[in-house]
């Protein structure tokens, strides 16, 4: 039986799940249209028929794998031994990202082709898309006829994408617990493939030994680590080990490692190399021991009152502000009044901003659907950042992800949390959870469904009806998430519980529900779009500014024949290296005046122009003759010719560039006062002139661009 790579993903969606699932979450999850979808489930029952399963479709709720409990695990089972291997695009990827940064030689397109099934042209375009990705990390993709292709760029960045694809394909809990040996809510082919491609950047065995080393370690820092960062650090470690294995290691800037040396994380980053020397025989330089103390200054949390008492607290207090202030404007809304969102985001900034100076990364697992579901207020939130942060550093989509957490959560307000009920446990269910419930309230007043049990209560409970517990007391043999707490709350604790509720109205929200009209200086525009436009303008700019700057008023005495002037103004030209051939151009414009005449009837101006290969850029310029020549004017009359007009383009000019040259050539006859003025042969006039109606004619082709 062949089961396609959609088809696949839309049995595992619907196999993981103890409810209906809408036509809609199958096609957001899998990246497809709701038409798509609609098709690929007809293939989908008949492979359900095979296993005597079948597909439940109730309108407007969603459709359901039903059948024999066996049955359905018959089909998980086959569905994780398929022999016919066939992978989605990211999976594809992901593979060949795997390989580039594990091998230093190139890797020929045929052997990846081989290993993933597909054609050279499939992974020409894969290589295409992974260009942009890498260069997110400061990576490059070197591709080459005959040579191969593999990724150029520092040790350091090579990490950070090893790192991120590790924390975006393996979730914290299988991190932490790698005593499983198959990985949970994966395809089959990940779990062949992907993760064994991942656990090739690492092997498990590393993980689970450094994240010992880093646990007993870091129970000595003086603050607490965030799981993503604690994660992070032991992903980074055991990766730093086996690149170091490997003969490759980290360069630092000399200054930056005597900094780095004063600092109490660099005492706790040398405790963590001697121990990881000692346990896999190697010698670690220093050089790695700053690159784990940067790791240790960007996991740190602050308590909210301690920001200011930092050097660079006033610093990310003001940027924060600043950011409110822009996000508010966008949004049409006064969110400056609003401390809970600035304590919030000084928070969160203080280790972000290092992370960005420091260009470490971070994995953020929630960010396609921030970017699916709040679309317009990603798009604020990253043009405010860029205002903001900009000049010092860029801002990952990553980052801006969880800002639009804060910013979403807080526009959302204090709503009333709609079927979000919170659980707090405690030893005997009175009295501290009384008290932790009334906290509770005072700090969270959208938090309207609170119960209290006791440790023996709860453990007879269904707790899938509640999405936050909390306990005064660690909870024996209960391994899903929950928050241990004091009964007064302090501040470490009233954060966590904060992200939880800020990441729990994102993930069950949507922009729709935000109570919010968003400006219209706000772009709808696609990148492409801008960049199109922007290369219309830049078109337009840089020819006017050529023209103008290039522009001269010559005077030539004596019996001269028309050739005789336009090798001279040529001459001139080729010194300024505006053409490349004199012979060539001069011909060329000789060739255009056989085609007919040049002379501008009822003025002494003959008008000689061509394009040609041998033009460098663009010229214009006025040759005054003291000896008129005769010229066959536009009219097909015979005139005298006092100011030799030469207008030169190059044969491979945009249309916007040659639009600029036809505007100036019309400026010649368009009035009296024109004519007047280019016969005056004072350059500071005729230079006003054209300045005056160019920069017109600039402004009126921005206005028609920018009103698209």
């Amino acid at each position: 039986m062949y089961i396609s790579a959609r088809e696949r993903q839309i049995l595992e969606i619907l196999l993981k799940s103890t409810d209906e699932t809408t036509v809609k979450d199958l096609a957001d999850k899998i990246g497809v249209s709701g038409r798509t979808i609609h098709r690929d489930l007809k293939n989908v029952e008949d492979i359900l028929e095979e296993y005597s399963l079948s597909l439940q479709k109730k309108s407007g709720v969603g459709v359901q794998i039903t059948g024999d409990p066996n049955k359905i695990r018959e089909l998980e089972l086959y569905l994780f031994n398929l022999s016919h291997t066939e992978y989605t695009p990211d999976e594809r990827q992901t593979i060949i990202l795997c390989e580039l940064l594990e091998t230093n030689e190139p890797v020929k397109l045929l052997g990846l082709a081989n290993d993933l099934n597909v054609t050279i042209a499939t992974v020409s375009t894969d290589l295409t898309k992974l260009e942009e990705r890498l260069q997110t990390f400061g990576l490059a993709l070197i591709r080459r006829r005959g040579y191969g292709v593999e990724i150029e760029g520092a040790e350091g960045a090579k990490r950070r994408a090893m790192s991120n694809l590790i924390s975006e394909y393996l979730d914290e809990s299988e991190i932490l617990s790698l005593t499983r040996e198959n990985i949970q809510k994966r395809s089959t082919q990940q779990i062949h493939t992907i993760s064994e491609r991942l656990m090739g950047l690492v092997e498990k065995k590393k993980l689970v030994i450094v994240e010992e080393i880093v646990n007993s370690i870091v129970q000595e820092l003086p603050y607490s680590m965030a799981d993503s960062a604690y994660i992070g650090l032991v992903v980074h470690l055991a990766l730093a080990v086996e690149r170091i294995q490997k003969g490759e290691g980290i360069i630092i800037n000399p200054a930056y490692l005597e900094d780095q040396k004063v600092t109490k994380e660099y005492r706790f980053a040398e405790k963590i190399v001697a121990q990881l020397e000692q346990v896999f025989t190697i010698h670690i330089p220093e050089a790695e021991v700053a690159y784990i103390t940067m790791h240790l200054k960007g996991a740190k949390l602050r308590h909210d009152n301690e920001y200011l008492n930092e050097e660079t607290g006033l610093e990310v207090a003001i940027k924060t502000k600043k950011l409110i202030e822009n996000v508010g404007r966008l949004v049409g809304m006064d969110l400056s009044t609003n401390r809970s969102l600035f304590e919030g985001l000084v928070v969160h900034l203080k280790p972000a901003i290092y992370r960005m100076k420091q260009k470490m990364g971070i994995s953020n697992p929630l960010l396609d659907k921030i970017k699916r579901d709040y679309a317009d207020l990603f798009a604020i939130v990253k043009q405010a950042a860029a205002e903001v942060f900009q000049q010092y550093f860029y801002v990952p989509d990553e980052e801006t992800g969880y800002l639009v957490m804060h910013f979403g959560a807080a526009i959302m307000g204090n709503r009333e949390l709609v079927n979000f009920r919170t659980l707090v446990v405690c030893s005997s269910g009175i009295g501290t959870s009384k008290m932790l419930a009334t906290r509770l309230q005072k700090e969270f007043p959208e938090l309207k469904h609170i119960q209290n049990v006791s440790v023996m209560e709860f453990k007879k409970m269904n707790k899938d009806h509640y999405q936050l517990v909390l306990s005064t007391i660690p909870i024996p043999e209960y391994e899903a998430n929950y928050i241990v707490v004091n009964p007064f709350l302090n501040k470490d604790e009233i954060e966590k519980i904060r992200s939880f509720i800020n990441e729990f109205k994102i993930v069950n929200g949507s922009e729709k529900q935000l109570p919010v009209t968003f400006n219209v200086n706000v772009s709808k525009k696609s990148a492409t779009i801008l960049i199109e436009e922007m290369d219309h303008i830049l078109d337009y700019a840089g020819t006017i500014s050529t023209i103008l700057k290039g522009f001269e008023v010559n005077d030539i005495s004596g019996d001269k024949t028309t050739e005789e002037v336009l090798i001279q103004a040529c001459q001139r030209l080729f010194k300024e290296q505006k053409i490349n051939d004199v012979e060539a151009v001069v011909q060329k414009v000789l060739e255009r005046e056989n085609l007919g005449g040049i002379g501008i009837p009822e003025t002494g101006m003959a008008l000689f122009h061509a394009r040609s290969p041998h033009v460098v850029q663009p010229s214009f310029d006025i040759t005054v003759l003291q000896e008129p020549i005769k010229v066959v004017g536009m009219d097909e009359n015979e005139m005298d010719m006092k100011f030799l007009v030469l207008l030169l383009s190059p044969s491979n000019i945009s249309e916007n560039a040659l639009e600029v040259l036809s505007f100036l050539s019309s400026l010649l006859i368009e009035s009296e006062k024109n004519i007047a003025v280019f016969q005056s042969e004072d350059y500071g006039r005729i230079a006003g002139l054209l300045t005056a109606r160019l920069d017109q004619f600039f402004n009126e082709k921005l206005k028609e661009l920018r009103s698209v």
